[in-house]
């Protein structure tokens, strides 16, 4: 479960083969929904000769819920989200040791739907697969079509497909290192679900989140959605080639980014045209120099 929206992973698939989590959690929440219907149908058969009063209460209660019982709820939704957050943390944390033992340098690609981080991964992948073995988790609620494009731009990749589930956590994200070539020395790209919300919860064990912000959006995502682009260490602001067509405030879009952020990185390029691709490499090479430096048998 998002301890943001609540939404589920029941619908979880890996290259077609269905991932089942958090068992445990939806039997608990099947078995408060039935307590609930059993409630309401016993109040109801109490009060049928005082309809008027069982309508008074009815609403009142639904609008005006007892102190104790919303503190109690509150209380257990807090306790919800620690655990859920504390058992993905733990995954992420074996992901990344196992990421580490092989000099992989992961990034986790994040942002709205439709700000190109496909054609981004599309673009890096054909400049960089003839020096570093580069594979790709791609992260959608339905559909391979972004895989599709990624293999045949040189790649291997893995699916996820999340069903209702709105980001990719690191529990599927360790079975889709399972699915995935040897990872010695090499570049993996995760693209999360699109999404500016739940995905900055989620550590998936990677390196680095890679927040992507395009001109085609407005200029003051990161004060709407401050708490993704706190959480990435980069921006790259995409789509640069269509600048002279738009009203998009770039110093207005770099300045609120590092208000949320003072740490972060900005880089301006476009997937298009190539603008500021060669510092986003030389970016990227950096880190795997960096990730085959720690790995363990490293000499």
């Amino acid at each position: 479960m998002c301890t943001t929206c609540g939404c589920g992973p029941d619908n979880v698939r890996i290259e077609g083969a269905q991932l089942h989590e958090h068992e445990h959690e939806h039997a608990h929440e099947h078995d408060h929904d039935h307590d609930h219907g059993h409630d309401h149908a016993h109040d109801h058969a109490h009060s049928h000769q005082h309809a008027h009063d069982h309508a008074h209460s009815h609403a009142h209660a639904a609008s005006h819920p007892h102190p104790h019982e919303h503190a109690h709820a509150a209380g257990r939704r807090v306790r919800m989200e620690q655990d859920i957050l504390r058992e993905n943390d733990r995954y992420a944390l074996a992901n990344r040791t196992r990421l580490r033992a092989h000099g992989a340098f992961a990034l986790n690609l994040v942002s709205s739907p439709g700000s190109g981080k496909t054609s981004l991964l599309v673009r890096t992948i054909e400049a960089l697969k003839h020096e570093l073995a580069v594979a790709v988790i791609e992260g959608d609620q339905q559909t391979s079509n972004d895989a599709a494009r990624v293999r045949a731009a040189g790649a291997p990749a893995v699916q996820i497909n999340t069903g209702k589930g709105c980001h990719l956590d690191a529990h599927m994200v360790g079975h889709a290192l399972d699915r995935l070539p040897p990872l010695d020395d090499s570049l993996l790209l995760i693209e999360n679900v699109g999404n500016l919300v739940c995905p900055a919860s989620f550590d998936l064990g990677e390196a680095h989140k890679v927040v992507v912000l395009s001109v085609t959006e407005g200029e003051d995502k990161p004060l709407k959605y401050p708490d993704m682009f706190a959480a990435a260490d980069l921006m790259l602001l995409n789509k640069t080639d269509l600048l002279p067509h738009l009203d998009f405030d770039v110093d207005a879009a770099l300045d609120y980014a590092r208000r949320v952020n003072p740490r972060i990185q900005v880089l301006c390029v476009s997937a298009r045209s190539g603008e500021g691709f060669a510092q986003w490499l030389d970016w990227v090479r950096a880190g795997c120099d960096a990730a085959r430096a720690l790995r363990p048998d490293a000499r």
